[in-house]
């Protein structure tokens, strides 16, 4: 008799763009059908067009739809719920989901594995005191960890406790089909207002939120487009995503009677066919674990310039594969975009696009997730140790 396909419940805290909740479309859409099925438990709500990323026709969204403030209220519903699908593996993604681990122990899920994507604006804001706290009230409810880069590795083991057994390195993969260099015969994207060869785009995808700091772009754009500079007047921006941040941006952009050099669009599906319209990709976070984005960007070819946190020098290899400029820091984003528009950063995009084929493609990624979900930690480790930079 064949082995039924193990049970994933995928608990996050709002299934909409954003990198995590891409990877967990990843996971869904690219684990072996035969050996997992799938169920999204959103804590909030989830984003009808988002949820449409999912290939699969057998895979549940369920929204708990939690109001503000703390989410006592919700746990006895998430357990019953939790009763009722009986998972064999509840996969939890940062702390807002971290909380619902005492649930899954209770209703007795086999395997719950943590995952930690990066840390929030209040985390940053309070150094994270009260936020570890919290983390080590529900470690003891998880069995295995999941660190996306080696800084949240380091975090866990050292801050938190974890032994070194538990904490597996998995950074986030990239589909290097889908995210590809551009071809001459490339459309340009429906509404992208700029032309190849006359402008130079500097660009982002992301949630306009201050954890990612779009703003520090902005204003580096805004000062080199009327810095008068030679090679400025063909700088173009494009920045893809929504967010509380997103009015601030257009108000900037507006004073500075530079709309028709800047394009807005909000969020985007074809963010693949934006990225092949961009020269430079530029990723600004204050914080970040493995950034989705950027290892797009790199498989795409693109010159890149992101700020030196989280996991972001380790995936640029510390400069091999892209610039990296201090978070906050205007006037070194503005040197190293007009570096960039002036030719330099060739040998650093071919780098990057080789260092996306080869170290972050999809099949390392889902074969971790797979031995792991499996219940097979040690060939995990196994697996991440050979493919560490």
């Amino acid at each position: 008799m064949p082995t039924p396909p193990r049970h994933v419940v995928h608990l996050i805290y709002r299934f909409t763009t954003g990198g995590l909740e891409n990877v967990v479309v990843q996971l869904i859409n690219n684990l072996p059908h035969g050996e997992f099925r799938h169920t999204v438990v959103a804590i909030t709500d989830a984003d009808h067009q988002f949820v449409q990323r999912i290939e699969r026709k057998d895979v549940n969204v369920i929204c708990l739809n939690k109001p503000p403030g703390q989410p006592f209220a919700l746990y006895p519903k998430t357990y019953r719920l939790l009763r009722r699908l009986k998972p064999d593996v509840v996969h939890t993604c940062n702390l807002a989901a971290l909380e619902f681990m005492p649930m899954a122990a209770l209703a007795g899920v086999p395997l719950r594995v943590h995952a930690e994507h990066g840390m929030d604006m209040g985390e940053i804001n309070t150094k994270g005191s009260r936020y570890l706290t919290l983390r080590k009230i529900y470690k003891p409810f998880v069995h295995e960890f999941i660190a996306v880069s080696k800084p949240l590795q380091g975090y866990l083991q050292r801050k938190l406790g974890v032994a070194p057994a538990h904490v597996h390195l998995i950074p986030n993969g990239v589909d290097t089909h889908m995210f590809r260099p551009p071809h001459a015969q490339d459309p340009a994207p429906p509404g992208f207002p700029f032309e190849r060869d006359r402008h130079w785009v500097i660009g982002t995808v992301g949630r306009q939120v201050h954890i990612k700091n779009p703003l520090m772009l902005v204003d580096a754009f805004i000062d080199l487009a009327q810095s008068g500079m030679d090679g400025t007047e063909r700088l173009r921006l494009a920045m893809v995503g929504d967010g509380p941040l997103l009015g601030e941006i257009a108000k900037r952009v507006r004073a500075a009677n530079l709309e028709d050099r800047a394009w807005l669009p909000g969020v985007r599906g074809d963010v693949a066919d934006i990225l092949r319209s961009l020269d430079c990709f530029v990723l600004p976070s204050l914080s970040e674990g493995t950034s989705c984005t950027l290892q797009e960007a790199m498989a795409t070819g693109l010159r890149i310039v992101v700020t030196d946190v989280g996991g972001n020098a380790e995936l640029l290899e510390h400069g091999a594969c892209g610039s990296l400029v201090p978070s906050g820091n205007v006037e070194a984003l503005k040197l190293q975009l007009l570096q960039q528009l002036r030719g330099s950063g060739h040998d650093q995009a071919a780098a990057a696009l080789n260092s996306a084929r080869q170290r972050h493609g999809l099949s390392v990624v889902m074969q971790q997730y797979r031995e792991l979900f499996l219940g097979r930690p040690r060939s995990v480790s196994a697996a991440a140790a050979r493919h560490e930079p």
